[in-house]
């Protein structure tokens, strides 16, 4: 079986370090953590089973070079992804976001990416409930939940760590079998 390929765009670094959180949880099922920015196509689409995770930037914007960043990210590689076929792909989301300092678009990314990996045939998995936090709009929910993991590192770190744990352990069945 191949390892779960994981990988992230990040900005301050702190998508990375929940990337390697998870890594570290999943133990050897899971792949070292990539920069998304820092592979290629080919390496991403060679695994079937895939955590990805991504702040939201700015008014809900993936991170990218027009973003700020000085390299490549989502917003470059989600464009090369444009013919790809994701059937037989499982693919779980995890984002970062702020919830007080940009309520409108709390992990909009979440759903940016969700949507993207949904239009080329993925099966993505990880729903996480709304519950919790306190927000006003994101293109992440669909209902009561989440499209995937929501973090918000700058005001409930404290509930990180429990909350990738129960998220991992929900989203464990899909990406193992």
């Amino acid at each position: 079986m191949d390892k779960i390929g994981i990988f992230f765009g990040t900005d301050t670094g702190r998508t990375r370090l929940v990337a390697k959180q998870i890594a570290k949880k999943l133990g050897e099922v899971a792949a070292a953590p990539v920069n998304i920015g820092r592979t290629t196509l080919a390496d991403f689409l060679a695994h079937d089973r895939l955590i990805v995770g991504s702040p939201t930037l700015g008014e809900g914007e993936l991170p990218g070079e027009s973003t700020g960043l000085s390299q490549p990210s989502w917003e470059e590689l989600l464009p090369q992804l444009a013919d790809a076929d994701l059937s037989g792909k499982t693919v779980a989301i995890f984002g970062l976001g702020d919830q007080q300092k940009y309520p409108d678009e709390f992990v909009d990314a979440i759903g940016i990416l969700h949507d993207a990996f949904v239009a080329r045939g993925a099966n993505v998995v990880g729903r996480w409930p709304v519950a919790g936090y306190e927000f006003k709009a994101s293109r992440a929910v669909d209902g009561d939940h989440f499209l995937g993991l929501a973090i918000d590192q700058h005001h409930q770190a404290m509930l990180s760590e429990s909350r990738i744990d129960a998220w991992l352990e929900q989203i464990k069945p899909e990406l193992l079998r």
